[in-house]
């Protein structure tokens, strides 16, 4: 299982052992009925790394940030979220990330502020914190004077980023985010990829974006190509298409997805 790179010097261990990634993924695999949708799925993820989960529609991507986020029960191999596996130790695990589903989640009829306050809720955090964490994430993302507006008066690009803000309130680790630009624009896309590409360098996040959109990831990420649930390649960008034996990561999709259809079918 690779991590894309070895840990900054300040997450090494005296011996000079690699820290424990933020995320690792070993032999995972997801069955539903006779179908399977994963098949022996492995990579890992360290601090401070965006990395992009890249597959088409039906890879297996939502099902697979289901088990990491326990939506359903991993029953063939393991997640850990540092060092907390999620089968045994769920809580523990589960602290520590922060998610973005595909579909909004924010109610409409609530005022961004609620909606922040309801999450902190959940989380069991003491309503000043709740407060100060609210205000310093609207600050971030511009929009702290919106926060007593119902979220139905924000516009796409500004809920994407409330719901991001949300994500944050308990400070997590590892931040998930599934297909998170559906439906925005080209300039909104932009705003939210460098806003959550800010959080990985000011505050050591490690993020795995998935997406079908192989412009959503850029030179220095991680990536993981999930296709018809397995991984066919990982490592950053520039390794991916090295291996592949292709200029971008866009030939390098192409060749590596081709690849595994032609063995598929026995071609």
């Amino acid at each position: 299982m690779a991590c894309y790179e070895t840990a900054p010097p300040d997450q090494r261990a005296m011996s000079g052992t690699v820290a424990e990634p933020v995320l690792a993924v070993e032999g995972l695999s997801h069955s539903f009925g006779n179908r399977t949708v994963l098949d022996d799925v492995s990579f890992g993820i360290p601090a401070g790394r965006f990395a992009v989960l890249l597959g088409l529609n039906g890879a297996g991507k939502t099902t697979l940030f289901s088990l990491i986020t326990r939506i359903y029960n991993t029953r063939r191999g393991s997640i850990r979220v540092f060092g907390f596996d999620m089968r045994r130790q769920p809580t523990q695990a589960l602290a520590r990330i922060g998610v973005v589903f595909q579909q909004p989640t924010l109610d409409p009829d609530l005022t961004v502020l609620q909606n922040l306050r309801y999450h902190g809720g959940l989380h069991g955090l003491a309503p000043a914190v709740i407060e100060q964490r609210a205000a310093e994430e609207l600050t971030r993302i511009g929009l702290l004077e919106r926060g007593d507006e119902r979220v139905r008066t924000l516009s796409g690009g500004q809920r994407r980023r409330v719901e991001i803000a949300r994500a944050l309130l308990h400070q997590p680790s590892l931040l998930l985010l599934d297909e998170p630009t559906v439906g925005l624009d080209i300039e909104l896309r932009r705003q939210v990829l460098d806003h959550v590409h800010d959080l990985c360098r000011e505050r050591g996040l490690a993020v795995l974006w998935a997406t079908h959109l192989i412009d959503e990831a850029r030179d220095g990420d991680g990536v993981v190509v999930l296709h018809r649930g397995r991984v066919l390649a990982e490592g950053l960008v520039d390794e991916v298409c090295a291996a592949a034996g292709a200029p971008a990561l866009g030939p390098a999709f192409a060749r590596l997805t081709e690849r595994a259809t032609q063995k598929g079918t026995g071609q």
